[in-house]
């Protein structure tokens, strides 16, 4: 009977060590299998949206998060453990980078993936859809009080931080200018009012093919801005052609921030993104990948990233 005993005891320290073994490895995420949670910069919500549709449904076991919020959030987030990817426009500065390896013990890896640009959307009946640049100052500055003016969100969104930086020059927003609750909530606002000018990201309104997107065109329009490159009185709208080419001026990276130094969902994703299907995606939403082939001026793109660096330092 004892040895009948011990043996029962035994099976079932045995099934125990393997239950808990097992646990432990099924914590363990690989770029297959799991689920992570990352946070993303609202003004990229369409594009990200559709990566992640796309890498689930190659990949039948995995599961991606995506919480959309405005970039300062995100960045609050990649401080928390449940968090370890985040997509945003900048990269990290060196402080962050010294901060994030002392806290991990490893060095956080970031990348360009792709370049978006900020487009502005004026009301379907408006009468004015060229803007110089100096407009776009005096519009945002307050000094010219001739038009409401929309941003995508009450927090510091990469759009606001952009136009914040790179347009006033660390200035304050006029008091002729409202911040929307989100992308969606700001087209609204314009398409609702004539005399109003958005700055949005145009992952949401420059995709010709989405069903959403075309119809959004039936009350509200992308407006031409001045390209200084190009010569006198010359404008263009946001596309991959005025991108590449510099000739749009409100051009950005999108980058991912990653913490993680295993092969994991995180790393699996973020090279998703910067392969062929993840680079032909951001192309079929109408931004420029950043890792393909592209013919690009070079020194453009790389004098406009200087600024938002020494911007963001």
């Amino acid at each position: 009977m004892s040895r009948l005993i011990k043996t029962h005891v035994a099976a079932i320290c045995i099934c125990l060590i393997f239950v808990n073994c097992r646990n432990k490895v099924d914590k363990y995420d690989s770029p297959i299998k799991g689920k992570i949670f990352i946070s993303v910069d609202e003004s990229f919500k369409p594009v990200i949206q559709e990566e992640i549709k796309v890498y689930e449904s190659s990949h039948p076991g995995t599961s991606i998060e995506a919480s959309y919020k405005s970039e300062v959030n995100c960045f609050r987030d990649l401080d928390k453990d449940s968090t370890r990817l985040v997509i945003v426009s900048r990269g990290l500065t060196d402080d962050e980078n010294q901060y994030y390896k002392q806290k991990l013990s490893f060095k956080a890896m970031w990348d360009v993936v792709a370049y978006d640009a900020i487009a502005v959307i004026v009301n379907a009946h408006s009468k004015d859809s060229l803007f110089t640049i100096e407009q776009l100052k005096s519009y945002l500055s307050g000094n010219d009080t001739g038009k409401l003016v929309a941003l995508d969100g009450k927090d510091a969104t990469s759009t606001v931080r952009f136009l914040k930086d790179s347009l006033l020059k660390g200035g304050n927003f006029g008091k002729n200018v409202m911040a929307a609750n989100n992308s969606k909530e700001l087209i609204d606002y314009v398409a609702a009012n004539t005399n109003a000018i958005g700055f949005i990201g145009t992952s949401w309104v420059g995709d010709e093919d989405d069903t959403a997107q075309q119809r959004y065109r039936d009350v509200i329009h992308l407006a031409l801005i001045e390209c200084k490159s190009c010569g006198p009185e010359i404008f263009a709208k946001p596309s991959q052609a005025t991108i590449s080419a510099g000739e749009y001026p409100l051009f950005r990276p999108l980058y991912f921030v990653l913490k993680e130094n295993t092969n994991g969902l995180g790393t699996g994703f973020v090279t998703f993104l910067s392969l062929e299907q993840g680079q032909l995606i951001f192309r079929r939403s109408y931004l420029v990948p950043a890792k393909m082939n592209f013919t690009v001026r070079k020194s453009m793109m790389e004098s406009n990233q200087n600024l938002l660096n020494k911007t963001t330092e």
